[in-house]
């Protein structure tokens, strides 16, 4: 699965943007990608003021990485995304505000709190991981930003 993390300025309009880009559009070889220093693999962000972040992560695992890492909110907690479409060949689902909000505001030490608590997950390897999650949770904030300035909420695109 890839994950293709996208600003609109309302539902309808995000519910068009599998279908503006058509089947060639939906791979991360579409559009200008320029990768993002030691994300890599990881992410990779168009060229436009608000862009596109591509990633192998799941929106699911973005919004526990801020509610838990940030907000304190325990796991089981974390609210469901919001479906906007649901289609054979691709999904695409809205981050909810409560999600946004805290990453958009969040300051340096806690996304630092935040990148060293998923590094700590079983299948992680310690230091080096908490350095790229809190790389990745910079750009998403960044990204975040750049989507609020515009008038834009988050959306992911998935597809296999």
């Amino acid at each position: 699965m890839t994950y293709k993390y996208f600003g609109a300025p309302d539902r309808a309009t995000a519910a068009r943007v599998p279908t503006a880009l058509g089947p060639g559009g939906l791979g991360l070889e579409a559009g200008e990608l320029g990768a993002l220093g030691r994300l890599g693999d990881l992410m990779e962000t168009s060229g436009s003021p608000t862009g596109h972040l591509s990633t192998k992560i799941k929106p699911e695992t973005m919004s526990a990485m801020v509610l838990t890492g940030i907000q304190g909110v325990p796991l089981h907690q974390v609210p469901p995304l919001e479906l906007v479409v649901l289609h054979p060949d691709y999904a695409v689902v809205q981050l909810p505000h409560n999600v946004v909000e805290p990453l958009r505001k969040a300051d340096e030490t806690e996304l630092g709190a935040a990148a060293f608590i998923w590094s700590t997950v079983p299948d992680r390897r310690g230091p080096r991981d908490a350095f790229v999650i809190y790389s990745m949770l910079h750009e998403w904030q960044d990204f975040a930003n750049r989507l609020h300035e515009a008038g834009h909420q988050l959306y992911c695109l998935v597809w296999p």
